[in-house]
């Protein structure tokens, strides 16, 4: 299960790369050999396609796997609808699946900023204060994230796993049978339940 939803378009790869290979002729300041009017390009000169034309087209890109093509994309589209929480928070995403944990962590809280009550973004940065060992903080964001939404399912898997390192089992075990009641076809719930019960029982 991901974050998010990713929304597909019927594009080409050829199109897909061409928005790339312009985006990277224009963001490189070196290459700049003037200044003057030339260089004060407006948001519509990176490329003619809009906002979310560009996000779903970093969406399909993440979709292949290629992260960087996607955060490029990301950012572009980023520049041409700024404040956008959930270009900000797709950014965010991207970033932490490279591991860079710090910077997707400050996308996150800009696009919990403007977006409070999304518990994705809550539990994107539960994730990563989990990832941290900073376990109050997550366990605040996954709070925040069941008084939101008490009957996602993902968000109790999120908060067992959570309990699980910081020891709790008895607790964690709550969380997988609240997810698996929402869910029945939890898979993955359902063995981590069963890992806490023979954990629970030595």
């Amino acid at each position: 299960m991901t974050l998010f939803q990713l929304l597909m378009l019927g594009a080409s790869a050829f199109f897909a790369y061409k928005i790339y290979e312009h985006i990277q002729t224009l963001k490189d300041p070196q290459d700049k050999q003037h200044t003057g009017a030339d260089d004060e390009r407006s948001a519509e000169a990176f490329s003619p396609f809009d906002a979310s034309s560009l996000v779903e087209k970093a969406d399909e890109e993440m979709q292949k796997g290629d992260l960087q093509k996607a955060l490029a994309i990301y950012s572009e589209a980023n520049i041409k609808e700024p404040k956008n929480p959930e270009t900000l928070f797709k950014m965010g995403y991207t970033l932490a699946q490279q591991n860079r944990d710090d910077e997707a962590m400050e996308y996150y809280k800009e696009a919990l900023e403007l977006d409070p009550n999304n518990t994705y973004i809550h539990q994107a940065m539960a994730s990563l204060y989990r990832k941290a060992g900073e376990y109050a903080s997550a366990r605040n964001h996954l709070n925040k994230s069941l008084e939101i939404d008490a009957t996602n399912p993902i968000t109790y898997y999120n908060y067992g796993n959570l309990l699980v390192d910081m020891k709790h089992f008895d607790e964690a075990k709550g969380m997988y049978e609240k997810a698996i009641q929402l869910d029945p076809e939890f898979k993955e719930a359902k063995e981590e339940l069963k890992k806490i019960e023979k954990e629970v029982t030595l």
